[in-house]
C-alpha cells in the first residue's frame, strides 16, 4: 500500500514515516515545501501524480497560544488545508486518517471522553482542529479521525525536553489542576499502524493510557531521568496563557496505546 503523509518533517511525521515503512508500507513524504495543503490546485496536482492508496494527514498549525491572535493562519492550515485534502480524497475514494486533538472538548468533563461525546472547543486552536474534523466527515466516506493529547517526541519542541532544560532552575512550578494523557509520538505512530490494519473507519482516541497532571508528568520525567529538582505544583491561575486550556483532557483510548509511564520510561532511556 502506498501512503502519502503530510507534515512528514514534523515531530510526529519523523517518527511515523519510518514506522510505516517498517510495517511494509510505501511512504510518500510531503511537507510544505512539496505539498502546500492550503493550495487546493497543488493538492489536486500532487495527489493526482502520486496516486496514493491512503493519506495520513499530520500537517498542522500547532502553536496553541499564537492561534488566539492569528486565527486566520491557524484556520487556513488546520481547517481549509484539511478541507482541500478531504475533498480530493472523497472525490477519488482515497481513505484519509486525520490527526486531531483533545482540545475539541471543553475540558469540563469528569470521566474519560468517548469518541462519540459532544465536541465543544474552548480555544481557537481547538476550534480549527474541530473544523478539520468536520471537513473530513463532510467530504469523506472512508476516514479515520485520531484524537491525541499532550504529544511529545524527540523531533520537536515538547514538554519533556522543556522540563529537562529547566532542571537547573532554583525552583520549578508546574500546573497541577489540568489532567490529561501524555502521548509519545512513537506510541501514536504504532497506534496509527494498528488502526490501519485492524480497525473500521471512524473516530478514535489515540493517547497514552492512564492519567496525570502536568505536575505529575514533570515529576515522573525527573524521576526517570534521575534528576533532583525543586519542583512544586501551582494552579492554572498562577500560570496564565493566552489560550484557555481544558482542565480535564482524559480520553478513553480503548487501550490502543500503552500506559504513559511505560512509554515515557522508554523515551527517557533512549534519549537521555
Amino acid at each position: 500500500m502506498k501512503i502519502l503523509v503530510t507534515g512528514a518533517n514534523g515531530m510526529l511525521g519523523q517518527d511515523l514515516c519510518p514506522i510505516l515503512e517498517k510495517n511494509g508500507y510505501e511512504v510518500i513524504k510531503t511537507d510544505v515545501d512539496n505539498l502546500d495543503i492550503t493550495n487546493s490546485a497543488m493538492v489536486d496536482s500532487v495527489l493526482s501524480a502520486e496516486k496514493p492508496d491512503f493519506v495520513v494527514h499530520c500537517a498542522a498549525y500547532t502553536n496553541v497560544d499564537k492561534a488566539e491572535e492569528d486565527y486566520d493562519t491557524a484556520h487556513k492550515i488546520n481547517a481549509l488545508g484539511t478541507e482541500n485534502l478531504a475533498k480530493f480524497c472523497g472525490t477519488n475514494d482515497i481513505p484519509i486518517l486525520y490527526i486531531s486533538t483533545d482540545y475539541v472538548f471543553n475540558g469540563n468533563g469528569t470521566k474519560p471522553y468517548q469518541p462519540s461525546d459532544k465536541t465543544e472547543p474552548l480555544n481557537k486552536y481547538g476550534l480549527t482542529k474541530w473544523e478539520g474534523e468536520q471537513a473530513v466527515q463532510k467530504y469523506c466516506k472512508k476516514f479515520y479521525i485520531c484524537r491525541t493529547s499532550w504529544l511529545y517526541g524527540i523531533h520537536g519542541k515538547n514538554f519533556v525536553e522543556t522540563m529537562l532544560s529547566f532542571a537547573a532552575k532554583p525552583e520549578l512550578k508546574v500546573v497541577n489542576d489540568q489532567i490529561g494523557c501524555p502521548t509519545w509520538t512513537v506510541e501514536l505512530s504504532n497506534a496509527i499502524v494498528k488502526i490501519l490494519k485492524e480497525k473500521p473507519y471512524g473516530i478514535y482516541h489515540t493517547c497514552g493510557s492512564g492519567i496525570t497532571s502536568w505536575f505529575g508528568f514533570a515529576k515522573k520525567i525527573f524521576e526517570l531521568a534521575g534528576i533532583t529538582v525543586n519542583l512544586n505544583p501551582c494552579t492554572t491561575d498562577e500560570f496564565p496563557r493566552p489560550a484557555k486550556r481544558p482542565a480535564y483532557s482524559v480520553m478513553n483510548n480503548d487501550e490502543i496505546c500503552r500506559d504513559w509511564q511505560e512509554a515515557l520510561a522508554d523515551y527517557i532511556r533512549l534519549y537521555h
